[in-house]
């Protein structure tokens, strides 16, 4: 099951994570040395898929991840070590935000079962009771004298 409804995704389906670019062509896509990216792996900033024979293998979204590093890199002149946070940054950004769609989903349930255990309570009242009001007590002194015969 892929949490998409429930609904087992196909194994040589191809998705934006599918690790399909050998080192060549994913330096030629980036626009960067293949000794570049083998760099940015060993420091972290792109961790491409492995092989069995521990060759590199790069997504989609690899590539677009090199491309981000080389244009803050270069245009923003902001260094490696920058760049690893700021990657790390968006990724922890990613997952907070995916965790409160996620608690999100779980207060609405959680307010709609209430609501439904609230209606039925009032549904189980009973309608034969007369209900019951509180009388406010007063200082009032009320004087009750019989009715004289006329």
């Amino acid at each position: 099951m892929d949490g998409r409804g429930g609904q087992r995704r196909n194994p040589y389906e191809l998705t934006d994570e599918s690790p399909v670019y050998v080192i060549s062509v994913a330096a030629q896509l980036s626009g960067l040395h293949p000794q570049t990216l083998r760099q940015y792996d060993r420091l972290g900033l792109v961790s491409p898929d492995r092989t069995a024979g521990r060759g590199r293998r790069y997504s989609a979204r690899d590539i677009e991840l090199l491309r981000t590093v080389q244009q803050l890199s270069q245009d923003e002149g902001i260094n490696l070590a920058g760049i690893k946070r700021i990657i790390e940054l968006e990724h922890q950004v990613a997952a907070l935000q995916q965790r409160v769609v996620e608690l999100q989903g779980a207060l609405e349930g959680a307010a709609s079962a209430m609501q439904q255990r609230e209606a039925a309570v009032h549904a189980s009242y009973r309608r034969d009771l007369v209900p019951y009001q509180d009388v406010q007590q007063t200082s009032a002194l009320v004087v009750w004298r019989p009715k004289r015969p006329e």
